[in-house]
């Protein structure tokens, strides 16, 4: 029995022996197939493509809000009662145009008064002159003569000035919002009126981040467009913050254009395209080319028949493409499919696409 167990594991070992060196002479023989006693290893097949110059326009894609021109909620200086509304909701209105009126009764009647007593201290002036020219009075009792009638003058300047506060009036010309009051209505200085809008044309506010700021220019132009509205726009930089924002490391930037038809409404939101810079001569490659190592990029391109690594340096890209700035040529094919498994210098059959 013990000597039948040794003989068992003897033809085991035998077999597994057998295994390992099949495969050892198999796998030498396949070699030997693909690159022959010596010979270079079989090329690989991938795809390529010749990378031409072609221009290129560089551009940050940005989002921002519309504001009116002008934009203000309408108030009044006084408190009183709403004597008239001379303004039609949603209306257009114009500069200067008279919008509320506020009941002026008490008023009135403190100009009057003032006026008669201007009337009176301005008698009493020209006696006092009379009598001080005569010297029947002192010089003292001439000034203080003098002084009730100014007095008495800039009394009814200031019940002028809060006579004039009782008329609301349009600053600018544009289009009035929903009124909050009636006639009738006791309002404040706090209560909100309505809203006039200027929108004969709009502004675009929008930020770009710190590392593009000093690509910002006043008078150059953006694209941009607006959901549901049909078309691109173009708007003109008018001014930036003179300074980046400190928590989000961006400039505030707005720009202006007309807007004759009232498409653009204020507080929409516009996506805008922001130009950078536009290169004559720019070297495209498609992005499943790039290979991320630990210093930077590279791409493999094919150098008589071999692939040749090159560490290249990137700017911009678009959906499909990157555009590298260092380390190609006009004229190189680009290795575009199979990279990663690519050794520099390994033979390659390159079909281009």
């Amino acid at each position: 029995m013990k000597k039948r167990s040794i003989i068992l594991i003897g033809i085991a070992i035998a077999i597994v022996v057998g295994l390992i060196v099949y495969r050892v002479i198999s796998n030498k023989e396949k070699e030997e197939k693909q690159s022959g006693p010596g010979g270079p290893r079989a090329a690989s097949k991938v795809y390529g493509k010749v990378i031409q110059g072609q221009p290129f326009s560089d551009f940050l894609s940005l989002s921002g809000s519309i504001e009116a021109d002008e934009q203000i909620e309408i108030h009044s200086e006084i408190s009183g009662l709403v004597e008239s509304i001379n303004f039609s909701e949603g209306g257009r209105v114009g500069q200067g145009q008279t919008l509320l009126k506020i009941n002026d009764a008490e008023l009135q009647a403190q100009l009057a008064q003032a006026q008669t007593r201007n009337n009176l201290a301005g008698e009493n002036e020209r006696r006092a002159k009379l009598l001080l020219e005569k010297e029947a009075i002192s010089q003292e009792e001439y000034d203080i003569a003098s002084a009730d009638f100014r007095t008495a003058q800039s009394q009814i300047q200031l019940i002028r000035a809060q006579l004039s506060k009782t008329i609301i009036k349009a600053p600018f010309s544009g289009t009035i919002g929903l009124r909050n009051i009636s006639k009738g209505s006791y309002i404040t200085p706090t209560t909100n009126v309505a809203q006039l809008v200027n929108t004969n044309r709009v502004k675009i506010s929008f930020s770009i981040p710190e590392k593009y700021a000093n690509k910002v220019r006043v008078n150059n132009q953006i694209k941009f467009s607006v959901q549901g509205v049909e078309g691109e726009f173009t708007a003109k930089i008018y001014a930036t913050e003179p300074s980046v924002e400190l928590n989000t490391r961006t400039l505030l930037v707005k720009a202006v254009t007309p807007n004759p038809n009232a498409k653009l409404m204020p507080g929409t939101f516009a996506n805008i395209i922001f130009p950078l810079e536009t290169v004559e001569d720019g070297l495209l490659v498609p992005a499943e080319a790039l290979i991320p190592i630990q210093n930077g990029k590279k791409i493999f391109v094919m150098r008589n028949g071999k692939a040749k690594e090159v560490m290249v340096e990137t700017g911009a890209r678009t959906d499909e493409d990157v555009l590298v700035t260092s380390g190609l040529v006009a004229g190189d094919t680009v290795l575009t499919s199979g990279v990663m498994s690519l050794r520099d210098g390994a033979a390659v059959k390159v079909t281009l696409r």
